[in-house]
């Protein structure tokens, strides 16, 4: 410090100005959960996904909504798929350079059936090298999507994975160690310098990153740490132990705009809130009727999926619980993402009467009892809002059991279908209504990696063949024509119970700079201490 200071009033003697961005900085963040995983592959998480960015990089990346180049200098189209002219002198963090055989073996293993990035390979057969060193993407499709797709799957360093037994992605739903969990080996601008799940995680800046020239923020040394209390996220805001908090409390937003040493900033999300039923089994493990064990299903009657919905009063949950930072929605992608329609929006009344109606005539007049399982450090004000549901359903003569969990325990039990109900915000990263589709509602297929978060098992034949329409559809009009109609279908069947899109909040600073993004993540390589 004495050093820097010594510099600067050198330099103000000569009359010299140096820039903000000049001087390396350390940057510390806190949210109320913790990262789960360093495997790129294993866990398809928006908080998870910021923090791989920092050390892994794909092929391409999005920015401000055009495919631009990063591992791959450029790229063609061919009948097979696509190939890509791969970087040269790309430097992994441990000192091995670049090759296609590392680009082609983490295509590949994306493409694993343990991957919870299947999703992301719509489209995609697999990888192989060309004789001139360029790596072909090979698919069965042109999809406007697909170059999107490969923006979030990202590469690491195939030696690395073979000497360290990772191969494969990490089975995080199955709870396995990995070496790759809490290590890394990527080409990104930072390293992974030390990882203490719920506790810290420290990233340095990459030295050798083949980018640096381009970096725009100032940022040598980054802490997170995870602290699932509000009032204590910001205590350390506002005590100066940390720099930015990515989710501060609705309540605490207008005191903090109001706080001179701080700003806000503010905008919609490409994520969904929505309630997610079982109607696959024929008897769901955590439903009871008159007290006991029911073994019929509920939730596969279209009548009790309805009459839950019409239960929901999302301007009290918007007014009450989301102090106003949510906008009520009637579909599974927010307004931002394309193929958003209003008609595909539109909600059911808010209407008890009715709820209840349709209960007695499903054959429930005195209504039933279930298990909602939520996160409880995952979502703004996730477990409150499952309690608000609670109440809200207990009106109809529904009782609901709120069940809730870190976000390190929710996710395994409702992604192994432990749940008769559960909590879902999904966020379309790819800006397009098929990464939610394929993603929610499409029947499970791991193989192709279709529903991999469709947590209540939705399967219709019709919707299946909708939405595989989608991913094969290449003109612009017909294609959201056919997403309108695949949402009006969800709508229609109430294969999801919908809720709103989150309004996100950052806290932070006066002295930091960064931009904000509409898929909530902060990138690390563009935050500028003052």
């Amino acid at each position: 410090m004495r050093r820097l200071v010594a510099v600067a009033m050198a330099c103000a003697a000569l009359g010299i100005g140096i820039s903000s961005g000049a001087y390396a900085a350390s940057f510390k963040w806190a949210s109320q959960g913790d990262i789960l995983t360093f495997d790129p592959h294993a866990q398809n998480e928006n908080l998870n996904n910021s923090a791989n960015s920092y050390v892994y990089e794909p092929l391409v990346e999005l920015s401000k909504g055009k495919i631009v180049p990063c591992l791959a200098e450029s790229w063609r189209s061919v009948p097979e798929g696509y190939v890509f002219k791969i970087r040269q002198g790309v430097k992994f963090h441990e000192g091995e350079t670049l090759t296609p055989a590392d680009v082609v073996f983490s295509i590949n293993r994306a493409l694993h059936p343990i991957s919870q990035f299947r999703t992301y390979t719509a489209g995609i057969l697999g990888a192989e090298e060309l004789p001139n060193g360029e790596v072909l993407v090979k698919t069965n499709t042109h999809s406007p999507v697909l170059m999107t797709q490969l923006t979030n799957l990202r590469i690491l360093n195939k030696a690395w994975a073979e000497k360290h037994g990772a191969t494969a992605p990490q089975n995080f739903v199955g709870k396995e160690e990995s070496y790759a969990a809490k290590h890394e080996n990527g080409t990104g601008p930072f390293k992974l310098q030390t990882r203490e799940v719920d506790i810290k995680t420290v990233f340095i800046e990459n030295p050798d990153w083949w980018n640096k020239a381009n970096k725009v923020g100032n940022v040598t040394e980054a802490v997170y740490t995870p602290i699932k209390s509000a009032a204590t996220r910001m205590a350390a805001l506002l005590s100066g132990e940390i720099d930015l908090v990515l989710d501060p409390a609705t309540q605490d937003v207008v005191r903090l705009k109001r706080n001179q040493d701080l700003k806000v900033e503010e905008g919609p999300e490409l994520r969904v809130l929505m309630i997610s039923l079982d109607q696959m089994r024929d008897e769901s493990p955590y439903i009871l009727i008159d007290g006991k064990k029911s073994t019929k299903n509920p939730f596969k009657d279209i009548r009790v999926r309805k009459a839950l919905y019409q239960a929901i009063d999302v301007n009290t949950l918007k007014r009450t619980v989301m102090r106003g930072m949510s906008i009520p929605n009637g579909t599974i992608i927010s307004s931002e993402t394309n193929g958003w329609t209003e008609k595909a929006a539109e909600r059911l009344p808010y209407d008890p009467a009715a709820a209840k109606k349709l209960l007695a005539e499903a054959g429930y007049p005195n209504g039933f009892e279930f298990t909602l399982d939520a996160p409880n450090n995952r979502w703004v004000n996730d477990e409150a809002i499952a309690k608000a549901l609670a109440a809200m359903w207990a009106k109809i003569g529904v009782k609901v059991n709120v069940n809730t969990m870190p976000r390190a325990n929710y996710f395994p039990k409702v992604l192994k279908f432990d749940s008769s109900a559960g909590m879902v915000g999904w966020g379309a990263t790819t800006q397009d209504a098929l990464f939610p589709l394929q993603s929610l509602v499409e029947t499970v297929d791991v193989q192709k990696g279709n529903g991999l978060s469709n947590i209540g098992r939705v399967s219709d034949p019709k919707l299946d063949a909708l939405i595989e329409q989608i991913k094969a559809e290449t003109e612009p009009t017909r294609r959201n024509a056919l997403i309108e109609q695949a949402l009006l279908m969800v709508n229609h069947n109430v294969y999801q119970l919908p809720l709103h899109t989150q309004i996100i909040n950052w806290a932070m600073k006066k002295n930091i700079d960064t931009p904000m993004r509409a898929d909530n993540r902060l990138e690390l390589d563009k935050v500028t201490v003052k």
